[in-house]
């Protein structure tokens, strides 16, 4: 949807860590479509694509603010998946509770939220493996189909954006936020406002694209070998309106100042959207350097 209309929001400092956007590298800019080839045959809006070169966070500056955030959020989930995906399947969010159970004292009706909670699948997997597990949604059509189709209670899943929805504090024992913070405009009030929600000693879980993605930084090399000054990261204007990515170190300075610490991260490495025969020979390296398009990090509130 190219006549979307923004306003754009100039951006002072790292979310995350706080230093000043002065100090930060602009590695490119990016349209607000699939940029493709050879963006420059491309008519829209650009945005510069900034790094900060303290903890590597990578945002856009300015930073596009879509006058209804529906614009974004509000296609039903059928434009995104096939009817099987209304399935659930025994194993979703297995991995993510096995490593929680290590991380945590887990008993029997303890409380989870999931930010961003889609169609209730992970909320599902969670009252499976014993918790009492709530959550909430933005997305009018996500919510519906969460109550309707996935049987999420009413009771249990509520319909908004992180900034106006309110829970008791040291309430959860559990948050998640997967595929979720690259998409907010605040992740830093986003974590702490989730942290006053956590109970002491309580988890959240964030899974979100890394800044050090090895692919992203090979698409940057091939437009600027062609001479352009375009980038491949980021979508703020465009699915799947990604407004961050994230550097480890993001995380650990914004602990410093939060009553947090990391306990545990990972990097994924997922899907390359390479040529098989490149595939076949980056995805190894990729797990030995971690250099894969997802980095999950596992919080501890002290």
């Amino acid at each position: 949807m190219l006549d979307m209309k923004y306003s754009f929001k100039y951006i002072t400092c790292c979310n995350l860590c706080g230093s000043s956007s002065n100090a930060h590298k602009v590695i490119g800019k990016r349209l607000n479509q699939s940029q493709g080839k050879n963006p420059r045959k491309k008519i829209g809006i650009t945005t510069s694509i900034i790094k900060c070169t303290n903890c590597n966070l990578i945002y856009s500056n300015p930073q596009p603010v879509p006058d209804d955030i529906q614009d974004h959020y509000g296609l039903p989930p059928e434009n995104y998946w096939i009817d099987d995906y209304f399935t659930f399947n025994e194993n979703y969010f297995k991995a993510e509770i096995e490593i929680l159970r290590t991380l945590i004292d887990f008993k029997k009706g303890m409380k989870s939220l999931d930010i961003g909670a889609g169609l209730g699948k992970a909320m599902t997997a969670l009252s499976t493996a014993g918790f009492d597990a709530y959550g909430f949604e933005p997305s009018q059509p996500f919510y519906e189909r969460a109550i309707n189709r996935m049987k999420i209670s009413s009771e249990k899943l509520k319909l908004g954006m992180i900034e106006e929805i309110e829970y008791p504090d040291n309430h959860f024992d559990f948050i998640t936020f997967g595929a979720v913070l690259e998409h907010l405009y605040d992740p830093s009030a986003a974590i702490t406002k989730s942290l006053k929600w956590l109970k002491p000693n309580g988890i959240i879980h964030i899974e979100v694209p890394s800044s050090n993605w090895l692919v992203g930084k090979i698409i940057n090399l091939y437009y600027s070998i062609r001479g352009l000054d375009y980038v491949g990261n980021l979508s703020p204007m465009h699915a799947p309106y990604h407004l961050y990515e994230f550097g480890l170190k993001s995380f650990e300075d914004h602990a410093i100042s939060n009553n947090y610490e990391v306990i545990l991260h990972q990097y994924y490495v997922c899907q390359t959207y390479m040529p098989k025969i490149i595939d076949y020979i980056i995805t190894p390296f990729m797990k030995k350097t971690d250099t894969g398009m997802q980095l999950c990090v596992w919080l501890k509130k002290k």
